[in-house]
């Protein structure tokens, strides 16, 4: 119950992980074009998970390399401004804050109500000088689930970039980045993806693609990167010229293993049973006197639940659940409970069962 921080691996995930170490082990540099047609796959089967294109779509170590790259890829000038919320993980955080101090521009953040964010409170901070809006689909800490397609609307028609962590939704939850006018999303895949650690996908938007240019520039990331003998600065087309060197081969293949899980099982059958898991969960958790820090409402809501007791603490919770084989969070002093399409009814149940009322 804590895939909101790490997963386990699938065993299909495993398998093929273990399959192309072997291949590399048995057959060295031979086999690295098959490898690339691997990775070709899993860039396709990234893209159809949330309806893009794979030229789209990089792969590169985690959720905070990804937004760094965006925020760090765009021609700042003093002035500018960067709308966000005061709930963000740091990893959605550090980056724009460094390109406040580093270009003198103004980072304005939405703030946490009781746990929650205001849409409108974050919409109104956007002016002519805002360049990025940018959230979490779900925020960590609440479970709360931001409607995107309504930042992302009012974002497209004022011509700014719409930059979205997507690492506690993405595999839980339905996406659709043009429908939702998403100009970047990154997300990790050691978490609702069921991938391994050390490795992430990055999408990018035409107009995104156009803007942001790579800050770190590795020898793969040109059009001639073959010819080593030529040393044109001429950048490949689409999101990969921001993969820079050798990519995370191993990583790669079995994040893209994760993602056919999804695609064969269906996104919104997955939303559907985990949003149906976590409507049970609060009603049973506030039966046992718990106060729900998560929304009520269905049109927040997340496969993420957090609650709190006024006599436990959320680490003696977690101890409590530990002890009987059940693995949780604790988040800001609150008990965070995520489970996944696996999951069932009585599994919650028994988590419910297993809580000092």
């Amino acid at each position: 119950m804590n895939h909101a921080s790490v997963a386990p691996l699938p065993r299909p995930v495993r398998d093929r992980m273990v399959e192309v170490i072997d291949a590399i082990m048995c057959n060295g540099p031979r086999v690295w074009g098959d490898l690339d047609c691997l990775h070709t796959a899993a860039r396709t089967n990234a893209a159809h998970l949330i309806n893009a294109q794979p030229h789209q779509i990089a792969f590169l170590r985690n959720t905070s390399e990804a937004l760094s790259t965006v925020a760090n890829g765009l021609g700042w000038r003093a002035g500018d401004n960067i709308v966000t919320t005061t709930a963000e993980f740091p990893a959605n955080l550090y980056p724009w804050q460094r390109i406040a101090s580093a270009y003198g521009c103004e980072l304005r953040a939405a703030p946490e109500r009781n746990g929650l964010v205001d849409i409108w409170e974050l919409l109104n901070l956007i002016d002519g000088r805002t360049r990025i809006v940018t959230v979490s689909w779900v925020q960590f800490a609440s479970g709360q689930k931001l409607d995107l397609r309504r930042i992302g609307e009012f974002c497209r028609n004022r011509k700014v970039l719409f930059v979205v962590d997507g690492v506690q939704g993405l595999g839980a939850l339905e996406l659709d980045v043009e429908r939702d006018r998403v100009d970047a999303f990154a997300a990790g895949a050691q978490k609702y993806l069921l991938g391994p650690k050390g490795i992430a996908l990055l999408y990018l938007s035409e107009r995104a693609l156009a803007e942001i240019r790579p800050s770190m520039i590795g020898w793969t990331a040109v059009k001639h990167s073959e010819d080593y003998r030529r040393h044109e600065l001429d950048f490949r087309d689409g999101a990969v010229r921001f993969e820079g060197g050798s990519l995370n081969t191993v990583g790669i293949c079995g994040f893209g293993e994760a993602i056919k899980l999804f695609l064969e099982a269906g996104a919104a059958r997955i939303e559907k049973h985990l949003l149906s898991l976590a409507s049970h969960m609060k009603t049973r958790l506030a039966e046992r006197g718990y106060r729900i820090a998560s929304p009520r409402c269905e049109e927040e809501s997340s496969a993420i639940v957090v609650c709190g007791h006024d006599r436990f603490t959320a680490e003696e919770l977690c101890a409590n659940l530990e002890a009987r084989n059940i693995v949780t969070s604790a988040r800001l002093g609150r008990l965070r409970i995520a489970p996944h399409f696996y999951n069932t009814c009585a599994e919650v149940d028994a988590l419910i069962q297993a809580l000092p009322a």
